[in-house]
């Protein structure tokens, strides 16, 4: 069979819809902070010297300040020059949040928490290949890694391509075996990075693309495992600044949205999306929650020897728990004569798909959505940390600040492996 390209794109913390995503999460994140049982879907708009907030929510005992939540992502992301035409302290800011619909709530809350319904309704994807040891499709791991490379360099090597600025896009095509499925070499390689004014075009053009060619896809590729640095074999065609000058971007440049990288937050474009955003949403929306779910069953399902490359979709109705259906592609690489159909009856056997088991699996009800919200939701690895939180001790003691370790990418652990080969016998 014809060998075949693939190619995934991601954005920068900096790219505009980025910066408003990961707004969106701190916000989330502050409210589940205070408030573990905070209902929260806040959207958010960006624009030359101009972010807007809104979105409605439901807490009880928590307050946010989304000025300084805001104006702090803002910062960290590096907009803090006024140069940039969009900076923490320079640019206005509204909020408009309002309470969440008695509507939606009634579908949701409870009086036995495993009861909750899902908050919308809707399909949901997971993915997982054998790309890569973190079982992601190999053209978006690539991708988001350059830019994680880039964002360090501007973050922590003062010196070093001191002109970059916050906004960049990347983006991987990688050539397949037609026979196999596995990736042979890197095909082409496109990085637009957003820069100081240069003297001229020429100059600007040579010196980048020197230093990508010097320091970037080096320090790249000396992050990889020895297989996947291998793929880089010297004939690649690299695309730097395409379009010439790079100097206006971020927010100044294009308006940013919560939720419209959907592509770059999930597999590149390999397997499928149902079409919800993420960030921004706490996990009673299933929108969120689920996806993370089929996520982790997809990637343990792939790493137990099941398959090779898995799609799982799980669908839900508003106010119902149990999800209205399973569906299982493994494109042809389930192993012992699997079928599809018989492994997503089995999933449904194995694994508590209900909202409220989710959220429990996961520790979902904790701050640790800003971090998802540049670089992807999927492929990283999971890690603890020790956060403060304000949460109800009982016993009369009332709301004090506490400190814990909390769980990050818990979706991401390959923790049902040997439950799996059990239930398959493998």
């Amino acid at each position: 069979m014809k060998n075949y390209l693939f190619t995934s794109e991601s954005v920068s913390e900096g790219h505009p819809d980025k910066v408003a995503d990961q707004i969106s999460d701190a916000i989330l994140d502050e409210f589940l902070r205070q408030d573990e049982n905070a209902k929260v879907a806040c959207e958010t708009f960006c624009s030359r010297g101009l972010v807007v907030v809104g979105g409605e929510v439901r807490s009880e005992d928590a307050y946010v300040d989304i000025q300084k939540t805001a104006r702090g992502v803002i910062d960290r992301i590096g907009y803090n020059r006024a140069e940039l035409m969009f900076s923490s302290q320079g640019c206005g800011l509204l909020s408009s949040i309002h309470e969440q619909s008695v509507d939606i709530r009634r579908g949701v809350v409870r009086e036995t928490p495993e009861e909750q319904g899902a908050g919308d309704q809707g399909m949901m994807f997971g993915y997982a290949c054998r790309d890569t040891e973190d079982y992601m499709p190999l053209p978006l791991a690539l991708s988001h890694r350059l830019l994680q490379v880039l964002a360090d360099i501007r973050h922590n090597r003062p010196g070093v391509m001191d002109y970059l600025r916050p906004d960049a896009k990347s983006q991987f095509t990688v050539e397949y075996d037609g026979a196999t499925g596995r990736p042979l070499r890197i095909h082409t390689i496109v990085l637009s990075t957003q820069h100081d004014e240069f003297d001229t075009v020429e100059a600007m053009h040579s010196r980048i693309e020197e230093d990508v060619r010097s320091i970037v896809l080096p320090a790249l590729v000396d992050t990889l495992p020895a297989v996947t640095a291998a793929l880089f074999k010297g004939d690649y065609k690299l695309f730097v600044n395409p379009t010439g000058n790079f100097v206006i971007g971020g927010p100044a440049g294009d308006t940013g949205l919560t939720g419209r990288k959907i592509i770059v937050d999930t597999y590149g474009g390999k397997g499928a999306h149902g079409g919800g955003a993420f960030s921004g949403k706490d996990p009673s929306k299933v929108d969120r929650s689920a996806a993370y779910a089929a996520r982790y069953i997809a990637k343990n399902l792939v790493a137990a020897g099941v398959a090779d490359e898995m799609l799982v979709q799980l669908a839900y109705a508003i106010g119902v728990a149990e999800p209205v259906s399973i569906f299982v592609n493994s494109y042809g690489t389930a192993k012992a004569g699997l079928r599809d159909a018989e492994i997503a009856d089995r999933i449904g056997q194995i694994f508590d798909l209900r909202p409220a088991a989710i959220t429990r699996k996961f520790q979902l009800l904790n701050p640790i959505y800003e971090d998802t919200a540049a670089y992807g939701h999927f492929g990283k690895k999971p890690f603890t940390r020790r956060v403060k939180l304000i949460r109800d001790l009982g016993d009369g003691l009332g709301r004090r600040e506490v400190e814990r370790e909390i769980q990050f990418y818990g979706w991401e652990k390959l923790d049902s492996v040997d439950l799996i080969r059990e239930a398959f016998n493998m």
